[in-house]
């Protein structure tokens, strides 16, 4: 993409309306507007970011199993009448009739619809494990939304429901939901710990939320400090081995880290003290096992091995998709603007021309550009008539991973600038080599895909 031709409405000053980091960057980079509180556009850059996080959600699902659908945004009262959720669920819920009257909400979680769609299709045990996920907005009608997209009302969240014959067979889920998690994160460039929490209106007796450490977190942690040297990594797993996923479970959760829901300070107090921390931690998503919860009153019952119908067991699985950006550059930003991890950067390196129009400083630029694209990059060509400071002082606010920097000096011995934004770091090479740097860092990200 050239920059010229590009819609990045980026803000000089700080909004005086945002509170924390990444409101403010999300705002000053031209990622979001606010349209009413807590409803935001996503414009062109946060669009694409926002697509980024969400395919390798969708990869890292596929990959354990789970099957893509779509539900629709609004749906029927009387579902959640069944479930005994509507009138529990609190003003928090967006409740709206249509022009026959009929009472209808805007979907805050989906476990009603998704047991009703499983009760009309499966009957028998043989159709088991199933697990369906979709990636959709949602509402919630907070009485503060504030923060930006970290507390947004409308937000677009991966929640994901498995349904099994027995307890153990949904376990098995949970585990399996936890291990996709981890290398979700990652992915991203996060580190994301579970943490023991609180069932909240979803319930269940089984559950941990994702956590990302960051001082503008809603939520109070304690956590043994040894959980934070822990990585999943490159290691594959066998997502249908309930030994791999629960060896998993064990070595993420075995520690230590719990929410100030859940925080026994008695227990807390067995970790040595050298290691017992304290901190605050963004939420980026959450998983459950509620058992027959949703499924005895509303029906969603197989005939199972005995010939007898038995209600199945059942799992939720979120992922704040939205939210994840926040939380990415809660953890990753400094004063000059965002650093955007590798694996979900709009864009994979920021060219900067710095003498626009001069023949030779052009053509190195065109065919930096050409390149990129034709080794499967997506570069960001600065070929504005812009001084070099401003255009640097761009490229540092949107927080590309790399940068290459092209001037007549350095081209008359062949020479151009690569720059790391995480360490600051430039290195002088040719451009042939900068186009051959960037393939090694890029390529294992490029494998990761499903």
């Amino acid at each position: 993409m050239r920059l010229s031709r590009y819609f990045m409405p980026v803000l000089k000053e700080d909004p005086k309306e945002a509170q924390i980091v990444s409101h403010r960057l999300m705002l000053r980079a031209g990622m979001i507007k606010q349209q009413a509180a807590g409803i935001y556009s996503w414009l062109p850059m946060g669009f694409k970011v926002l697509n980024r996080v969400q395919q390798i959600v969708h990869e890292e699902q596929q990959r354990a199993g789970h099957i893509p659908m779509l539900m629709p945004t609004l749906q029927s009262a009387d579902l959640w009448r069944e479930s005994g959720r509507y009138d529990d669920y609190g003003d928090e819920m967006l409740r709206i009739k249509d022009r026959q009257k009929r009472d209808l909400l805007y979907g805050p979680t989906n476990e009603e619809m998704i047991t009703d769609i499983f009760r009309s299709h499966v009957s028998s045990y043989k159709d088991l494990p199933l697990t369906l996920y979709h990636i959709q907005w949602k509402f919630r009608d907070e009485m503060r939304p504030r923060f930006g997209v970290m507390r947004g009302r409308e937000f677009l969240m991966k929640d994901g429901y498995n349904f099994d014959l027995t307890k153990e067979d949904a376990l098995h889920a949970y585990n399996r939901h936890l291990v996709s998690y981890l290398r979700t994160y990652e992915r991203m460039g996060l580190q994301a710990i579970p943490m023991r929490a609180d069932g909240g209106p979803i319930g269940g007796d089984y559950t941990h939320e994702f956590l990302v450490l960051a001082e503008t977190g809603e939520s109070e942690v304690f956590y043994d400090s040894q959980i934070t040297d822990l990585t999943f990594g490159a290691r594959e797993i066998d997502y249908d081995s309930v030994e791999a996923c629960q060896s998993v479970l064990e070595e993420f959760t075995s520690r230590y880290a719990r929410t100030d829901e859940t925080h026994d300070e008695a227990i807390f107090a067995e970790v040595p003290e050298e290691r017992r921390r304290t901190a605050r931690g963004i939420e980026v998503g959450q998983i459950f096992y509620f058992g027959t919860k949703y499924s005895e009153p509303m029906g969603a019952t197989v005939v199972g091995p005995d010939g007898n119908r038995v209600p199945v067991h059942m799992g939720s699985h979120g992922i704040g998709v939205s939210r994840l950006l926040g939380a990415i550059i809660e953890a990753s930003h400094d004063d000059k603007g965002i650093i955007w991890p590798e694996g979900v950067t709009p864009f994979h390196v920021g060219i900067v021309n710095l003498k626009q129009g001069d023949v030779s400083t052009d053509s190195a630029c065109e065919a930096l550009y050409a390149e990129l694209k034709a080794q499967g990059m997506d570069p960001l060509y600065d070929d504005r008539d812009e001084r070099a400071g401003a255009k640097f002082a761009t490229m540092d606010l949107i927080g590309l991973p790399w940068r290459i920097t092209v001037g007549p000096r350095g081209l008359a011995n062949n020479k151009v600038e690569l720059t790391s934004r995480r360490t600051g770091e430039s290195l002088e090479m040719s451009p042939q080599e900068a186009i051959v740097r960037l393939k090694e860092i890029y390529q294992p990200i490029f494998d990761a895909a499903f």
